[in-house]
């Protein structure tokens, strides 16, 4: 099974996707985690990353594509994923060759999300105020596009990402059987 969680910053999407990689024993994988180790390396490409991602841009989707493609080309990924924060804008969407089984939209008011964001401790260099909002803002501007696209494919499963927890991992379960 190859599944995309989508959400704003502070949606619930590494909550959720760590719960279903155990649930349904198909590893879970995150965008942000791979830029993050990049970012550390002492490499020009490390750096671009690392500036990029604490502006709160996204890395260009060529990059992207290239990057996440290399991942799951490992073997522990050929029976199937979840990713998260993948893809993040149209072309993304549809240069991915892939493909997805099911996309998840997690979705939360900009205002719940900035609650949770700033009720957790500040643990990355790229989650200022600032970063973040800037996050949220290029999520409305270029991911609203690959929903939509998704929806259009039959793919799309809206869940209500202000449940708690457990019950957003039920019906997330419950849908997928």
């Amino acid at each position: 099974m190859k599944l995309v969680l989508i959400g704003i910053q502070g949606s619930g999407k590494s909550t959720q996707g760590n719960l279903l990689s155990k649930k349904l024993n198909i590893p879970y994988l995150s965008t942000g985690h791979i830029f993050r180790e990049l970012a550390k390396e002492k490499t020009q490409n490390g750096r671009y990353i690392k500036e990029t991602i604490n502006a709160g841009f996204l890395i260009p989707d060529h990059r992207t594509l290239e990057i996440v493609e290399e991942y799951l080309a490992k073997p522990q990924y050929q029976n199937g994923y979840i990713l998260d924060g993948f893809p993040r804008t149209l072309r993304q969407a549809e240069e991915f060759k892939d493909g997805v089984d099911r996309a998840i939209f997690l979705d939360v008011s900009d205002k719940e999300a900035l609650w949770r964001l700033s009720d957790r401790e500040q643990e990355r260099e790229d989650e200022t105020l600032q970063a973040i909002r800037k996050r949220i803002d290029v999520f409305h501007e270029h991911t609203k596009p690959v929903l939509e696209y998704y929806k259009e494919r039959g793919k799309l499963m809206y869940v209500n990402g202000e449940q708690t927890i457990e019950k957003i991992t039920k019906e997330i379960l419950e849908r997928l059987n």
